[in-house]
């Protein structure tokens, strides 16, 4: 009898060992992988120049401010050698350091200019202008070298909307194409080597037929991610054909697609003299007025819309941090102030609801 009680007993320990140690399988956190950012590369000068930035009323970091709206990547383009006091090395390393430290990805819009490159404009930088072919690509390469080194960007654009190529004339992509594209596969070849976990990013203006005809030619270029600028005053009104563009492109490349800047005006008024890019109706989609609730739902339904295409991967708010930071007569301000996310007194706007992750 007292053998059978510890017999019962003993299988009675070992069953409720066994179920004590039975843990529920957690379930995984599901990880963020879509992007959700936001351009800030005037905020340095803006905020040298003493523009505080708020939300509710109340002065907040703009970065914080974007954060807790659940912007996840900070975008900031990179000059060479500007003559004015702004993109420079030094100024784009210390924002892409704060970004990092707030919790950000850093993606970096390397012009490869002194300047402003876009599709009218890719001025080889001052310092490189008599170089040889040859010596101007190592120049490019072992400039990309120290970016990856001293900034070390999660995300790295080789060049900004290079639609005819970059490092004009030698890098055009019409005039001098097999130039152009060993330029770009030589930097390509540098970060893939140097930085293996960084990601690539060509970059179009545009989408339809343009985008179809660059990212054909960009074939033979080692490369992650598509990136498209769309604004509705350049690039057509109808949200159909940018879903259209990300769906084709992503399908012929077997690539993500991501709308790389994009921006929306909350209203038609301005808050300086400096002429503003957007300021008349026939400008607008219909369907979004320049009103907050017409910003935000722009916003919302790019976001959407590339989301829910199995070759989205995320999206890119241009110039929103670019307020009117000079005063309400200055010619020299902001024409961007009426699509910044910010209003008039510098107060978070309505749109930043669309970074949410939902």
């Amino acid at each position: 009898m007292k053998k059978l009680f510890i017999l019962i007993f003993s299988i009675s320990l070992v069953s409720c060992s066994s179920s004590d140690d039975t843990q529920p399988t957690p379930n995984p956190t599901p990880t963020d992988d879509f992007i959700r950012a936001a351009d800030v590369s005037f905020l340095p000068l803006i905020e040298s120049e003493g523009t505080i930035y708020k939300k509710n009323g109340v002065a907040q970091d703009a970065l914080t401010t974007l954060k807790n709206a659940g912007c996840n990547t900070i975008r900031i383009r990179l000059w060479k050698n500007p003559t004015v006091n702004q993109s420079t090395f030094n100024e784009v390393k210390t924002l892409a350091t704060r970004a990092k430290n707030a919790g950000f990805k850093v993606w970096l819009s390397v012009h490869y200019s002194d300047t402003w490159a876009d599709p009218a404009n890719q001025t080889t930088p001052a310092e490189w202008q008599s170089l040889s072919f040859t010596d101007l690509k190592t120049a490019a390469v072992n400039y990309t070298s120290t970016i990856l080194t001293e900034i070390n960007p999660d995300i790295i654009q080789i060049g900004n909307e290079i639609n005819s190529g970059l490092l004009w004339p030698q890098g055009h992509l019409i005039n001098n194409e097999s130039q152009s594209l060993q330029l770009i596969a030589a930097i390509s070849a540098k970060i893939r080597t140097q930085k293996p976990n960084t990601k690539i990013i060509l970059h179009y203006a545009g989408i339809g037929s343009g985008a179809t005809w660059f990212f054909n030619k960009m074939s033979s270029i080692n490369y992650d991610y598509i990136g498209l600028s769309y604004y509705p005053i350049w690039h057509g009104k109808n949200l159909a054909d940018v879903n259209s563009s990300i769906t084709s492109l992503g399908q012929t490349h077997n690539k993500k697609v991501i709308i790389a800047e994009t921006a929306y005006p909350f209203t038609l008024s301005w808050n300086d003299w400096t002429n503003n890019i957007v300021g008349q109706n026939d400008q607008l989609i219909t369907t979004y007025p320049a009103t907050n609730e017409g910003q935000k739902n722009f916003v919302l339904a790019i976001k959407n819309l590339v989301k829910q295409n199995s070759h989205g991967l995320g999206f890119c708010y241009w110039g929103s941090e670019w307020v009117a930071f000079r005063g309400t007569e200055s010619t020299n301000g902001s024409s961007w102030e009426n699509q910044a996310l910010w209003d008039f007194n510098y107060n978070a706007l309505p749109v930043m609801d669309a970074f949410s992750q939902n």
